[in-house]
């Protein structure tokens, strides 16, 4: 059973590495873990909402997908875990699908690895519709930032420069076993806790989680990523700062109209004289 007043945590888009689903997947195993050690107090339920395709040759993306399905199954199926925290994947995901999504989510991810996004205008329609944002410097998120203002907006990450600058000597190894709670979660991973019976699926998700030269620095944000993720928790438990900025988001969505899109295009790409529609 999903709470309807759970928070609907909304990942919907093309599934690629540079997206970044992969980070938030392990965050749904790192809640899964504080749940089945008992670690549930003042819990916020939530529902984290997938969605996308994946192209057709693209093994690593279609791999994403169905450990995404393999980690809901487990944690929709767990009585421990109840209504605490459900994870949904959505069928061939599409723009009506989009139009019942978009209006019941409360936090938009928007996690891309920094630099590699080029615009993003699926982020502009969930703040639209009032969605807060949780994500890196990159693409449309750095205009929506400055629309919204810093406090609301749930920023985590390295920067594209530092992530240039850190391509040289990444170590993701050494993050995780810095860190208890990405050890936990590829512990479990590693275990096989979600392919029983599958051995070895998810092996090249984790070779890439670990290997050296990731340019999707997964490992490198996780961390910063779970502590953004506990900043929205706590900020959803307060119901009338939480409305107060759904309300600014929307109210500061104005700048990502078309018409000012098509205006700047033309003034700096086409340079086209404007035409006066015809009077009917």
């Amino acid at each position: 059973m999903i709470k309807p007043d759970a928070l609907f945590d909304t990942q919907v888009k093309r599934i690629h590495e540079y997206k970044r689903q992969l980070l938030n997947v392990l965050h749904v195993i790192h809640l899964y873990d504080l749940i089945r050690r008992g670690d549930a107090n003042n819990w916020v339920p939530r529902v984290v909402i997938f969605g996308g395709k994946a192209a057709p040759g693209y093994q690593m993306a279609k791999r994403i997908i169905k450990l995404i399905n393999n980690v809901a199954r487990v944690v929709n199926e767990d009585p421990l875990v109840g209504d605490l925290l459900k994870v949904v994947f959505i069928p061939n995901y599409r723009v009506t699908a989009m139009e019942i999504i978009c209006p019941g989510t409360d936090l938009s991810e928007q996690i891309s690895t920094a630099g590699k996004e080029a615009s993003g205008t699926g982020n502009m329609k969930f703040m639209l519709n009032g969605a807060l944002t949780i994500g890196t410097l990159d693409g449309a998120n750095i205009e929506i930032r400055e629309e919204v203002g810093e406090e609301n907006f749930f920023l985590f990450g390295l920067t594209a420069d530092e992530v240039e600058a850190q391509k040289s000597d990444y170590d993701p190894v050494a993050i995780i076993r810095g860190n208890q709670d990405f050890s936990r979660v590829m512990g479990l991973l590693e275990a096989g806790c979600f392919n029983v019976g599958e051995p070895g699926l998810f092996d090249p998700i984790i070779e890439a989680i670990k290997g050296a030269f990731d340019p999707w620095m997964t490992a490198a944000d996780f961390v910063a990523y779970i502590t953004a993720q506990k900043a929205v928790s706590k900020a959803f438990k307060d119901e009338e700062a939480w409305t107060r900025m759904s309300i600014l988001n929307t109210a500061a969505a104005g700048k990502f109209s078309s018409d000012r899109t098509i205006e700047e295009y033309n003034r700096d790409i086409w340079r086209l004289t404007p035409v006066a529609p015809l009077k009917a």
